[in-house]
């Protein structure tokens, strides 16, 4: 693999081929939003026309065959395939995962649709007479659609591509990735790094819609509390500058302490503010509403998925569905490549799981909670201005809903502090992806990179809202998502082709048992390695004068005839390692290590367990390219250790003829994959090394 070009290695990790594009085509964006905003807002409003009428039809295929994609490989029999080796265990815990991944998500969206969706759409439906109970059904109906399993399926599809062959292939953290199955190792050159400058300027501007977004909300609320601070852009754009001063804080700090932190801060107020309107709202309405509009979304939802109002020909798809699908796709590298960073060592099932149905029942649930309130209110109380005042400025809508409640004024603060956290929550772990993105996949990064990211989200969504707010946010979001959208097809394809061929490896490599006692004649070596449990210097013994004897007859033989092989043994460890590498095929690798187990309880029941801990025993595992293969090989003798190796290699030559120059990733050609003295490390190895750093 050639060595990507990167500015002053020892100060910066950026990618020139793709930093320079990003940056520069971003800049003129801005020179020339800035210099002439009325002319620019025209011409976002011309280009959002043309691609809503023209490719309408593509995005809602897409979004569809996304979700279709991601439900089938997690219910498969992939799904049991781990994001990373076999043995690798999850990084955060369930909730500081699902805390992360949803704050970095739609949270911000959440607190500025919520309320304001379904009052719009009861007000303004796109068939049907206005204000009547079926528009209310219908109201919080697409609201259901817009947010619920499709939105998760586009960040679940990009999150899922990319922990697979970063975590599982050693292939960089990057969207280029994903094409790998497709052209190899182009996703080095040109083609790849086309691919990463798309997915840098869609998490931009996707970023800065929502920014724009919540920055409205949050001037909103502050007019709302304090009369002297008005409505107008300039508030927003100091209120944009300030608080991504407080995102630049937060990208310093770091993945663990800023971004984890702020987030699992973010899910408690909003769950707080979730069951304060609950408690204090139409509580058995709420209930009763949440069943009902739940199995009316699953009874409708293939229809409503390929419902483009062809014959109608409204502006209404275009200004709600296609712009939240839209923005969705243009967030999927940054909110996908983030989840994936968090989501190393989950298998596919859980993490679809996770990101597909935990976080839909969510929102349902919080639409059900602030929509159907309002809704409540203005049905059944008489509150019919809350229309009026939603339809002349929708980021009013969730804070006019608290004039109805207790405590108005202390709830409205909370929700304001709540929006600010989501901003910087979202700026923040933006600026780390978009760092990686520009930087080839690299996670540890320069923090003057980071900065530089962050204050460049702020500068775009400042000047998409001089140029004419909303229309010109969601004319960008359509607009990047749509190159965007064919590359996650493309990475779709790849994956499944990835799968495919691990289904074919896994056939040819793995085994459950150990093969060198099954032969009948060795029935009493077998019993008796199955209820021995030998100590610590047993088995350091065995590897040492067994194991690695027989792996060094192995190397000289094949050294001999002339194949690349490395083998080493650490004492200290009591390890044995076998590599032998092919130039663009994946690498053979044999290991035996001792690994240590409490003794089971049914193990010598005369023997006393002693406070302190039970007595340990060792065995003497062999571990794969995948992983632990659960076996022992403790007992055996040096021609019987030669045999399981071969035994494993023969596997592997297998592998290699049914799927012949597919899939050769190649872990010794990433620099963290390689030990101080340049061998090649174990899986756990680099684990371990990572969670050093």
């Amino acid at each position: 693999m050639s060595e990507s070009p990167t500015a002053a290695r020892g100060n910066s990790t950026i990618l020139i081929p793709v930093f320079i594009p990003a940056v520069v085509v971003t800049l003129l964006l801005v020179v020339g939003t800035i210099s002439n905003p009325s002319l620019a807002g025209e011409a976002f409003s011309k280009v959002l026309t043309f691609l809503t009428q023209n490719f309408g039809w593509f995005y809602m295929l897409a979004v569809a065959f996304f979700l279709v994609f991601v439900v089938v490989v997690g219910l498969s029999s992939w799904g049991k395939t781990r994001l990373g080796p076999d043995h690798a265990e999850p990084q955060y815990s369930f909730p500081a995962w699902f805390a992360m991944l949803f704050s970095a998500g739609y949270g911000i969206a959440l607190l500025f649709f919520g309320v304001a969706e379904p009052v719009l759409h009861y007000a303004s439906p796109p068939a049907g007479a206005p204000e009547t109970i079926d528009a209310a059904k219908q109201a919080m109906q697409i609201a259901f659609f817009h947010w619920g399993f499709h939105i998760w399926a586009i960040y679940g599809l990009t999150g899922l591509v990319l922990a697979y062959f970063a975590f599982r292939h050693g292939l960089p953290l990057s969207m280029r990735s994903a094409l790998y199955p497709l052209i190899g190792e182009r996703i080095h050159g040109p083609i790849g790094h086309t691919v990463d400058v798309i997915a840098i300027l869609g998490t931009l501007f996707g970023i800065a819609t929502t920014l724009g977004l919540s920055v409205a909300q949050i001037n909103a609320g502050m007019n709302y509390l304090w009369d002297d601070i008005p409505v107008s852009i300039t508030v927003q754009i100091i209120t944009i500058g300030v608080i991504t001063v407080f995102a630049i804080a937060s990208v310093v700090a770091g993945l663990d302490k800023g971004v984890k932190n702020l987030s699992i801060l973010n899910m408690v107020l909003a769950v707080l503010l979730m069951l304060f309107v609950f408690s204090v709202g139409p509580t058995i309405v709420i209930l009763e509403t949440f069943l009902q509009n739940t199995g009316s979304y699953l009874n409708n939802i293939v229809e409503r998925t390929f419902n483009l109002q062809a014959y109608t020909r409204s502006d209404w798809i275009g200004n709600w569905t296609l712009f939240i699908f839209g923005w969705t796709i243009a967030w999927a590298p940054f909110v996908g490549l983030f989840i994936a960073k968090i989501s190393r060592g989950r298998t596919i099932r859980q993490f679809v799981f996770g990101v597909l149905f935990v976080p839909t029942i969510f929102t349902f649930l919080w639409f059900s909670i602030f929509g159907d309130t309002a809704l409540h209110l203005i049905m059944h109380e008489g509150y019919t201005t809350l229309i009026t005042e939603v339809q002349n400025d929708t980021a009013i809508a969730l804070f006019k809903l608290f004039e109805q409640l207790p405590w108005t004024s202390l709830v409205s603060l909370i929700t304001v502090i709540l929006i600010m956290t989501f901003f910087v929550t979202s700026s923040d772990s933006g600026s780390l992806v978009i760092d990686s993105l520009a930087s080839g996949g690299v996670s540890k990064t320069p923090v003057w990179q980071r900065v530089f990211w962050a204050t460049l989200e702020g500068i775009v969504a400042a000047a998409l809202l001089m140029a004419g707010g909303l229309k010109a946010l969601q004319t960008m979001s359509i607009t990047s998502a749509l190159p965007f959208a064919i590359i996650m097809v493309l990475a779709a394809f790849g994956m499944w082709r990835a799968l495919a061929i691990e289904g074919h490896r896994e056939t040819s490599l793995s085994t459950a048992m150990h093969s060198w006692n099954h032969n009948p004649k060795h029935w009493k070596k077998r019993l008796t390695g199955l209820i021995s449990y030998p100590d610590y210097q047993q088995v350091a013994l065995f590897v040492r004068d067994t194991i690695y004897p027989a792996m060094q007859h192995v190397e000289a033989e094949l050294l001999r005839q002339g194949w690349p092989v490395k083998l080493f043994f650490d004492d200290t460890q009591h390890r044995a390692y076998l590599e032998v590498i092919r130039d663009n095929e994946l690498d053979f690798i044999y290991e035996v290590r001792m690994r240590g187990y409490a003794m089971p309880t049914f193990a010598y029941p005369q023997m006393d367990r002693s406070t302190d801990g039970d007595k340990l025993y060792y065995r003497a595992e062999v571990f794969m390219r995948r992983g632990g293969a659960s076996y022992d090989l403790f007992g055996c003798n040096e021609q019987e250790a030669i045999d399981d190796l071969l035994n494993q290699f023969e596997k592997y030559l297998h592998f290699l003829h049914i799927s012949p120059g597919i899939l050769p990733w190649k872990m010794e050609e990433h620099d963290d994959m390689l030990d101080e003295n340049g061998h090649v490390k174990t899986p756990e190895d680099a684990e371990q090394s990572k969670a050093g750093q």
